[in-house]
């Protein structure tokens, strides 16, 4: 699925944020901390903020990740002036005050423009998202950003808590992408799920890397797998296996179970909890594996590792079996059923 049969999908401006935080590129996590701080100053309903106040925020959130996880790839060679060396020298004293020091600020509001704000609203290749969220006007210390009504209308909208949510996952799965000797693993063996803490961990070092559910629900943009309607954070969520688990056991009783592990990523999907409760060891409807497919062809247009842990299931899941997309991957696993 391309971004532009995502946004077809819901052609608003939440659509266009999601395509920016979740399936753009991911060169180092600059982007995160914009739109943290962009849906910050959103949600007090500023039109128009100070580029030095939007770049303290902006280097406050930057310097609270930097102390305990890598903001970029460990190959790339950071200069001296580099905005990541610079946080990294002024960390101690902006999380020692809760306030990042003027040199630190300094750094960003230089770097921001070109490094950051420049390259938001950009997809990997040429395109862009439909929507636009700032507009920068002046340079350095006098510049000003003027946030647009679209994203003043997503910061204080009823889904913002999920975007907040879904943002924050996003970085943590970068993050731990670029981690010392675990970006190799993560390209290679992709993820797995803990399903008794429901979070997505390192497969080789079962680290916790975040929920399931903020995880995934933004590529499903934002709705309920089952009924399609939108799942709020404050909704009792439940995580469903859109083919039962317990096919694995009830067919495994009779014969050996072919067809691919159902504990994986490619089968769960956030879920009210009521809907999943009605649904219980039903096989899904159509309309539920449409729903699936695209979640899971949007899921492969984002950055390593959840793309290559799907492409993992997609390519070995069903022995024998050669599929191309996820489609045909859901009817040869509605045959095996």
């Amino acid at each position: 699925m391309s971004g532009r049969e995502f946004y077809s999908q819901d052609a608003s401006a939440r659509a266009s944020w999601r395509l920016a935080v979740l399936m753009g590129a991911n060169s180092r996590t600059y982007k995160f901390a914009l739109g943290q701080a962009l849906l910050e100053f959103g949600r007090l309903g500023q039109e128009s903020v100070p580029l030095a106040e939007l770049a303290a925020t902006y280097s406050l959130g930057m310097a609270r990740h930097l102390a305990h996880n890598p903001q970029a790839p460990h190959v790339a060679e950071l200069g001296d002036k580099d905005f990541l060396t610079v946080a990294a020298k002024e960390s101690a004293a902006t999380l020692g005050t809760g306030r990042p020091t003027e040199r630190l600020v300094a750094a960003a509001v230089r770097s921001m423009p070109t490094m950051v704000m420049q390259k938001f609203h950009n997809l990997r290749g040429d395109s862009a998202v439909p929507h636009t969220f700032y507009e920068l006007a002046g340079s350095g210390r006098q510049g000003a950003v003027r946030l647009t009504p679209e994203l003043l209308r997503l910061a204080q909208s009823e889904q913002a808590p999920s975007l907040v949510a879904e943002l924050g996952a996003r970085w943590s799965i970068v993050e731990s992408s670029f981690a010392a000797g675990v970006g190799r693993s993560l390209m290679e063996e992709g993820v797995t799920v803990d399903w008794d803490t429901l979070k997505i961990t390192d497969k080789r070092r079962r680290r916790s890397v975040t929920g399931i559910v903020e995880a995934t629900v933004g590529f499903q943009h934002g709705r309920c797998l089952i009924c399609d309607n939108v799942l709020a954070l404050s909704d009792a969520i439940a995580v469903d296996h859109v083919f039962p688990f317990s096919l694995m056991h009830r067919l495994g009783s009779v014969r050996s179970w072919h067809g691919p592990d159902l504990d994986a990523l490619w089968n769960l999907a956030p879920t009210h909890a009521a809907c999943n409760g009605a649904k219980s060891d039903r096989l899904p409807t159509e309309a539920e594996l449409g729903r699936l497919a695209n979640r899971n062809e949007a899921i492969m247009q984002s950055p390593h590792p959840l793309r290559r842990t799907l492409q993992l299931s997609l390519n070995g899941a069903l022995s024998g079996i050669n599929v191309s997309s996820w489609p045909e991957f859901l009817r040869a696993v509605q045959t095996a059923v």
